[in-house]
């Protein structure tokens, strides 16, 4: 047993009013270095798409408003993987509570804006592409929140994969935006529902 790391399930208490229940959002407890990581990765993906988006030519193609839809997907989507996979986020979304569960899935459920706003407004109403990444999202993520713990992983992994290569064969969009199915799927299907041990250093070691 390794003695120089340790599991922390212990949540701190948050403020009232708003800035607790952003906290609760985010994950409370954030350590500085989180944070330091989530900002640099934020900023270095972000500067990668966009200088993606301009390179394809869509950033002068599209509209404003298609634009504005998708640069805000892509730093949610950039920043969400970066945010659930911290100690933070994992200590709150898989703690020993029953409203965890509903907390997890009302999230996903949530994301379904998203692929409403990409599939019938960036994509010009593309239904198929809209009802299939429900679809996947929503059965994927019963299939992941409902497998026995110690399966969650691989299966998150596995869902992931089949969504990701639907996406590419049967659900295909423009180049620019070949990046939206696998951020979204790796975001909310691995980093948000997979529970994984809030580990640290131990301060003996």
């Amino acid at each position: 047993m390794r003695t120089d790391l340790r599991i922390s399930w212990e949540i701190p208490a948050t403020p009232p009013g708003l800035a607790g229940r952003l906290e609760r959002f985010m994950g409370p407890g954030k350590t500085r270095s989180e944070s330091a990581v989530e900002t640099v990765g934020l900023i270095g993906c972000a500067l990668l798409l966009a200088a993606g988006l301009w390179e394809s030519g869509a950033a002068r193609e599209w509209t404003a408003g298609r634009l504005v839809v998708v640069a805000l997907a892509g730093l949610d989507l950039i920043g969400g993987v970066l945010t659930n996979a911290t100690n933070a986020a994992k200590r709150w979304y898989h703690r020993a509570d029953r409203g965890a569960r509903r907390a997890r899935l009302v999230f996903v459920s949530a994301h379904l804006l998203h692929l409403a706003a990409v599939g019938l407004y960036v994509l010009s109403g593309d239904l198929a592409w809209t009802a299939g990444n429900a679809v996947l999202l929503l059965g994927g993520a019963a299939a992941v929140e409902f497998a026995p713990v110690h399966l969650r992983r691989p299966v998150s992994m596995a869902v992931l994969m089949a969504a990701v290569l639907v996406n590419l064969f049967w659900l295909p969009v423009p180049a620019a935006l070949a990046w939206f199915a696998p951020l979204f799927f790796l975001k909310l299907l691995v980093c948000h529902l997979v529970p994984e041990a809030p580990l640290e250093r131990s301060r003996n070691a």
